[in-house]
């Protein structure tokens, strides 16, 4: 396949300006690295990691890939500052931020030459993700699987406005599995795409096999918006969603909410396979995957088709 080159390419140092999602409960090294040795970008997802094995997952990626790789950083993960010692003491190069205030961490992090990019779900944000001194943002539309913007605004709307409010590169994220959506994406604006539901239903994601089988069974409507009380997190409807909705329906509290999610319940579903009873967090997209590939073989199909699909538009446009 051709390479490519634009701002987020050589930011990252990479091939393709396809970058996986840091996903808890899947993307593991061996999802990262695999993505990364196909040319795009892969990410270790730090959010369901003790920080002992954090440290093993970037050593293990480091010895799998001699490519450029990140790690995701929830920012209210509990133990956050050992994570970022680990990140400077095993020289991660790249890291992308979510779910808290980007100021907070990003000096430091700049400081020892780290690229930062931050994940946002507006144009406010996405300006104070650029004046907190980050180097791209991803912009995650409504459609997006796991932890979403309480403002449900929609990737097709918010990668033109987030695009027009910063200078910084944009990564369009939430609804994108498909080289085609990439390329829409990339026309509103965005330099590269990022994608977490298509690499869970993938060959080396550490998700539960029988929650990469639910992911490529799943039908449009499947999924829902749920929890807004607490942080808004796209589920798959199965019998813990309905206890969410009918706690939700009869006005529970947050605190209520909080104790009927628990401890571990998307470990529960997502990692350990129960799929009734666990947190089954995936996006929109879903509905599109009818198999599990190989990483390398994602990366190839999203980038043959985007190319197609430009080459079809340009026909199309410059037909007589």
């Amino acid at each position: 396949m051709n390479s490519f080159s634009n701002r987020l390419t050589r930011l990252f140092g990479i091939r393709y300006p396809i970058i996986q999602a840091g996903m808890i409960w899947a993307s593991g090294w061996r999802l990262a690295s695999a993505v990364s040795n196909a040319g795009g970008l892969g990410i270790i997802g730090a959010g369901s990691m003790y920080p002992d094995v954090f440290r093993y997952h970037i050593q293990q990626c480091k010895a799998a890939t001699d490519k450029p790789f990140a790690v995701n950083l929830p920012l209210l993960y509990p133990d956050i500052e050992k994570h970022v010692q680990i990140i400077i003491e095993e020289g991660v190069k790249i890291v992308f931020t979510s779910a808290g205030n980007p100021k907070t961490w990003t000096a430091l992090l700049k400081q020892h030459g780290i690229t930062v990019v931050h994940v946002v779900s507006s144009s406010k944000f996405a300006r104070k993700a650029e004046e907190a001194g980050c180097d791209a943002v991803v912009a995650e539309g409504f459609e997006a699987g796991g932890h979403n913007g309480r403002e449900e605004t929609t990737t097709l709307v918010l990668i033109p406005a987030v695009v027009q409010a910063v200078k910084i590169p944009v990564i369009a994220a939430g609804g994108i599995g498909t080289g085609k959506q990439m390329l829409a994406a990339m026309v509103l604006g965005a330099e590269g795409v990022q994608m977490g539901s298509r690499f869970v239903a993938c060959v080396e994601a550490s998700s539960h096999p029988a929650f990469k089988e639910k992911v490529i069974a799943l039908q449009e409507g499947d999924t829902q918006l749920s929890l807004k009380q607490l942080t808004p997190v796209r589920l798959i409807k199965n019998a813990f969603y309905q206890k969410v909705q009918e706690a939700e329906m009869r006005g529970a509290t947050k605190e209520e909410l909080a104790e009927l999610l628990g401890r571990a319940r998307a470990k529960k579903g997502m990692f350990e396979g129960d799929m009734e009873e666990g947190e089954l967090e995936i996006g929109q997209v879903g509905a599109l995957f009818d198999d599990i590939l190989p990483a390398a073989t994602i990366i190839e199909n999203t980038w043959k088709e985007c190319c197609l699909g430009l080459e079809q538009i340009s026909d199309t446009f410059t037909a007589k």
